[in-house]
């Protein structure tokens, strides 16, 4: 599948706008911006395995399409919610536990490159991946 390998993050854009609309503080965001996250995916039919390791943290998420699970981000927001695959993109939407707001996030191979998106209220931003 596309999606199969590991991914090193490559850079940002308007990643600090993004975690500063989700209410991370500053030094977090700082931190954040420069945290060498690499992502490996394993796709088996509809069931994804990701793990993500980063300079805070190293997790292992498993989901199945359309099926909602629980998933704190890196600085400790609580969400839930399921990914979807429509078209080559796979599509989460997500809701935070804390104040009910939607996040959604899109993955999607462009050229060479994993591009992640994230909209919450309004602001979007991107992390651009290349296979590490």
């Amino acid at each position: 599948m596309a999606f199969n390998g590991t991914w090193k993050i490559d850079r940002n854009e308007n990643y600090e706008k993004f975690m500063e609309a989700m209410g991370v503080n500053m030094m977090k965001r700082k931190l954040g911006a420069h945290d060498n996250l690499k992502i490996t995916i394993q796709q088996d039919g509809n069931k994804f395995t990701v793990k993500e390791a980063s300079n805070f943290r190293t997790i292992e998420i498993e989901f199945t399409l359309g099926a909602t699970f629980e998933y704190s981000l890196a600085d400790g927001t609580e969400l839930t919610g399921s990914w979807n695959l429509e078209g080559n993109k796979l599509v989460g939407t997500f809701t935070r536990k804390d104040n009910g707001k939607v996040l959604k996030a899109y993955r999607e191979i462009v050229g060479e490159e994993l591009v992640q998106t994230y909209v919450y209220e309004g602001v979007e931003s991107k992390r651009i991946f290349k296979r590490g």
